[in-house]
């Protein structure tokens, strides 16, 4: 039986964690990560944290990782789901017109969708977070909310089809349910739900 392939949404200063948790997590449960940017190419991540007495995030260079995939040579009929990961990346790679139209697939569709820290800025950008209840890094707050999404200062958040947190601190609640959200469609499809 084939692997259901999930989407892993990336570009240079993607941050890290939050790109590598999914990724590793997602083939524990048999589940097929594909790495997607804006070009196929390697990207260089980033690592983000808050030191002590800073008021600003302090950045360092992170892992690469390579998009097995462009996002205009995906069809998004043939995925599972969609992890927008944070980082950097997000606000600059937010106004690709095809990346807008896979994000609006997955909303639209009902398919499961996880989104971590600056993530929400792709999903915002698509228009699909309208009256959508979403955790992210506090920073994006005002991004959510210019467009019409709900902030909730939680370690993640379940609002139907989409689950979000915070920062990368966050993951284990996010991987958790949105594994889950993958578990069952994949039983739905396989007829064993």
């Amino acid at each position: 039986m084939a692997q259901d392939k999930v989407l892993i949404i990336v570009g240079d200063a993607s941050e890290t964690l939050d790109t590598l948790y999914p990724y590793i997590r997602l083939q524990e449960d048999d589940f097929l990560p594909v790495v997607a940017g804006p070009e196929r190419r390697l990207f260089q991540m980033v690592m983000h944290e808050v030191r002590p007495g800073w008021t600003i995030t302090r950045e360092w260079e992170g892992y690469q990782i390579n998009a097995d995939v462009a996002f205009s040579d995906i069809d998004p009929a043939d995925y599972a789901g969609i992890f927008f990961s944070g980082g950097r990346a997000p606000e600059y790679i937010r106004d690709d017109a095809d990346l807008i139209r896979i994000t609006q697939h997955f909303f639209d569709t009902g398919k499961p969708i996880a989104s971590v820290c600056h993530g929400v800025e792709i999903p915002a950008r698509a228009d699909r977070v309208r009256g959508r209840r979403m955790a992210c890094v506090r920073k994006c707050r005002f991004d959510l909310e210019v467009c019409g999404g709900i902030f909730v200062d939680e370690p993640y958040v379940v609002d139907g089809n989409l689950v979000s947190g915070r920062t990368w601190h966050d993951h284990a609640y996010v991987m958790r349910a949105f594994l889950g959200m993958l578990r069952d469609g994949r039983a739905r499809r396989d007829g064993t739900a």
